[in-house]
């Protein structure tokens, strides 16, 4: 999972959700909460501010900072998050 997170490329995200499904194609089981809980302990070494919800809002907590590394990397931003219409991505394959 923490790879597939590596992979979403500067200024575009994935939601929970979107990774769970994305992963259930090859695990055969879809739990955005599994995601946020592997986030919250082990993804401080993958680019996390890159994960948000469905609706585009930001890590709980950690708002401001992904914010700014979000805006940083030209991410379209929206209200208290992304504007998931144009930051959505899937991967490719």
């Amino acid at each position: 999972m923490l790879a597939l997170v590596e992979r979403i490329p500067p200024g575009r995200v994935m939601s929970y959700g979107g990774i769970a499904d994305y992963l259930a194609d090859r695990s055969g089981r879809a739990s955005a909460r599994l995601v946020g809980t592997i986030m919250a302990r082990h993804g401080g070494g993958v680019p996390w501010h890159r994960v948000v919800n469905s609706a585009g809002r930001l890590p709980p907590g950690h708002e401001s900072e992904a914010r700014a590394r979000l805006r940083a990397e030209g991410a379209p931003l929206r209200g208290a998050g992304v504007d998931m219409r144009s930051a959505d991505w899937l991967p490719p394959d």
